[in-house]
């Protein structure tokens, strides 16, 4: 009797065993089924909700306005230079500072002044060796040099960049402009002198500035002429020297 009981006993243990299997396996591909589902499922689109007050259109975004450079309407600021050509029209009205040179009308009268004035205080050897020149006798003055540097064996175009580090091409020369004046002679050495150093002093008490300063060569694309003075009028003379910019960046500074 006891061994049939012992029989039955084991019996049911193994078919509870069995069930505990079964549904341990089931769980098991329940789950794997699950996942499988899950690797292949595209959520839905959500379906907006009609409510745009925080969204952006670009339509609605103000771009900034692009500032154009401010036109400076001063005929003592104009720009000449190797990019700013003046017009083929350009035709100054000239006063004569003596029998051959001339100058802008209305800026004589402080040249005349400053040459006066340096003769009071004792510069008694500086003049006016070169003004107003037309754009005929500036392409006769880089012509000739041109040649010049082509009799000494450069080619043309050798030439021309040479005589350009110190001589401009015709309509892009500030002695075309009739408001440059070059003192004495072509000297580097003129920077030694008392008039120079007075020029430096006071200069700009007559609307004039140094045009081509050696610290600003790259920006002019003019070698350093201590000869060669603008007339800008006083206070932008004043204002250049008291910022340290030659004529560029001046008008760049008041287009700003």
């Amino acid at each position: 009797m006891k061994s049939k009981k012992r029989r039955k006993i084991r019996i049911k243990k193994l078919r509870l065993l069995s069930l505990v299997i079964l549904i341990v396996a089931l769980v098991f591909v329940i789950g794997k089924i699950k996942a499988k589902k899950q690797e292949y499922f595209v959520p839905e689109k959500e379906e907006p909700t009609g409510n745009h007050e925080n969204e952006i259109s670009v339509e609605n975004v103000v771009m900034p306005e692009k500032k154009e450079p401010k036109t400076i309407d001063d005929w003592r600021l104009i720009l000449v230079n190797h990019e700013h050509t003046l017009p083929e029209d350009f035709n100054p009205e000239l006063t004569s500072i003596d029998k051959i040179r001339k100058f802008d009308s209305r800026a004589i009268d402080e040249l005349k002044q400053m040459m006066n004035q340096m003769k009071k205080d004792g510069i008694t050897n500086v003049w006016v060796q070169s003004a107003y020149r037309s754009v005929d006798k500036q392409e006769d003055v880089f012509e000739r040099r041109v040649k010049e540097y082509m009799g000494k064996g450069k080619t043309r175009e050798e030439a021309e960049e040479l005589v350009l580090q110190t001589i401009n091409k015709p309509g892009t020369s500030e002695h075309n402009l009739g408001l440059a004046v070059d003192f004495n002679y072509v000297d580097y050495d003129f920077d030694k002198t008392a008039g120079f150093q007075w020029l430096q002093e006071n200069a700009e008490n007559y609307g004039f500035v140094l045009r081509y300063a050696k610290e600003k060569e790259a920006i002019t694309k003019v070698d350093y002429e201590p000869w060669h003075w603008r007339y800008v009028g006083k206070e932008h003379a004043s204002k250049m020297n008291e910022l340290g910019m030659c004529l560029e960046e001046y008008v760049q500074y008041l287009q700003k």
